[in-house]
């Protein structure tokens, strides 16, 4: 469980480590027990007055490219750094504007057993071609369900933090 203390420790020593030209907005940085994802926030275009939607959203995921491809080296060095310091993979994404684009993250498998009932759910994604298996159905299904409960998820995650810290503040066992 990742508690408070844990993700301020990676949120400061990210706030440290990345180079200021980076730092437009404050990093996005998500910690789970395998994966940290560093989303930077670059800003938005300063485009030619009236550019149609079209023309901004292409301009945007140029800029996204144009970071990813210059700043490569640099991430890599400081991806290493943090995966030795933290123990986990790091992942990096940038956000320009309204284009939100993730450059690397890790998939890690997650095994579950299902009843009947619930298997049909995924054979009907499967069989409507929403998904091409079970796997990918679930996936799915799990994207689903964090759009549609965000608020209550997050409310769950810091409740399930603060009791982390408390644990961690208690008498050793």
């Amino acid at each position: 469980m990742i508690t408070n203390e844990s993700l301020e420790r990676i949120r400061g020593w990210f706030t440290g480590r990345l180079p200021e030209e980076w730092q437009v907005g404050t990093p996005a940085i998500t910690v789970d027990r395998e994966e940290i994802t560093v989303v930077l926030d670059l800003g938005d275009l300063k485009t030619a007055s009236g550019p149609s939607s079209a023309e901004t959203a292409e301009a945007r995921v140029g800029r996204a490219k144009a970071f990813r491809e210059e700043t490569r080296d640099q991430r890599i060095a400081i991806a290493r750094e943090a995966e030795h310091r933290f123990g986990r993979k790091v992942a990096w994404g940038v956000a320009v504007g309204e284009h939100r684009e993730l450059f690397t993250h890790i998939a890690v498998p997650v095994m579950t057993r299902l009843r009947q009932p619930q298997r049909q759910v995924l054979d009907t994604l499967v069989d409507a071609g929403v998904a091409r298996s079970r796997s990918e159905a679930l996936a799915w299904c799990v994207r689903l369900v964090g759009q549609h409960s965000d608020d209550w998820l997050t409310e769950l995650r810091e409740a399930m933090s603060h009791v982390a810290d408390v644990r961690a503040q208690g008498p050793a066992a």
